[in-house]
């Protein structure tokens, strides 16, 4: 009897431990930009004849004259004007309720081997999001065509700011919570059943679980899943990798995140 009595006393020691114990996913992470590995399954865009279009999910068909022209199928833009500057740069603009949401200025090389491009994001009451990067081209352009015509690869990025990069979970028993510098966030039971996701106009929902040690985090708009991110933490706690796959295009990019 006093041994189980001490057993019992014990374990009501070690309870408290074990409840406050961290999970290896709670903190904040950061992208580390020079690690991502973008989607081999490359990009196909036309311009030529005053005519742009992009094998985007959904696809993209717009008169390349600088004018807003409606889209369909895509959550965070209703409009998207395209505007030729030169023979090799062109300016691409999306807008939601007459209000820019992003700005991507895209320069091919003289060469028309490479292109780097420049994008900005904004979103209200939060800074605005930058990133910049080069493609590789794959595939040439029919003849006539715009020099940013063709197949091109994401090849690299060069830089990001951080408000793009960082994110931080925290797991309370089976709870989760998750929040980023540009206001995404949510709160979700790890039992794979649905919960509001708030701040990207792209995504209403989400849906998380714990499949071994991968924490899996599904995103999802209007009931179609969009997206699917697998992530898992090193043995020693300090990078997070997640791989992310987009459920319209079918592209796969790789994230390593750094614990800060």
């Amino acid at each position: 009897m006093k041994r189980l009595l001490f057993s019992g006393m014990l374990l009501a020691c070690l309870l408290p431990c074990i409840a406050m114990a961290q999970s290896a996913f709670d903190g904040t992470w950061k992208i580390d930009v020079d690690k991502v590995k973008a989607s081999t399954k490359p990009m196909v865009f036309t311009l030529k004849d005053g005519q742009y279009t992009c094998d985007c999910s959904p696809p993209i068909k717009v008169a390349a004259d600088g004018m807003d022209h409606p889209v369909t199928g895509h959550p965070r833009i209703e409009t998207m004007s395209v505007k030729v500057v030169d023979d090799h740069s062109v300016v691409e603009t999306g807008k939601k309720d007459g209000k820019t949401v992003y700005t991507e200025t895209t320069t091919v090389a003289a060469d028309g081997k490479t292109a780097t491009f420049d994008a900005i994001s904004y979103r209200p009451g939060t800074a605005d999001a930058s990133v910049k990067g080069t493609m590789t081209r794959v595939a040439a352009a029919p003849a006539g065509s715009h020099a940013l015509a063709g197949s091109w690869r994401t090849s690299s990025y060069q830089n990001a700011s951080d408000n793009m990069l960082t994110y931080t979970y925290k797991i309370d028993g089976d709870t989760i919570t998750m929040n980023t510098p540009r206001g995404e966030s949510y709160t979700a039971k790890l039992d794979g059943k649905p919960a509001p996701y708030k701040g990207d106009p792209g995504t209403d929902m989400v849906t998380v679980k714990m499949v071994g040690k991968v924490l899996q985090e599904t995103t999802m708009m209007s009931g179609k899943e969009t997206a699917v991110s697998k992530m898992t933490v090193s043995a020693d706690g300090k990078t997070m990798t997640t791989v992310v796959t987009d459920k319209q295009s079918n592209r796969e990019t790789t994230l390593v995140a750094m614990k800060q």
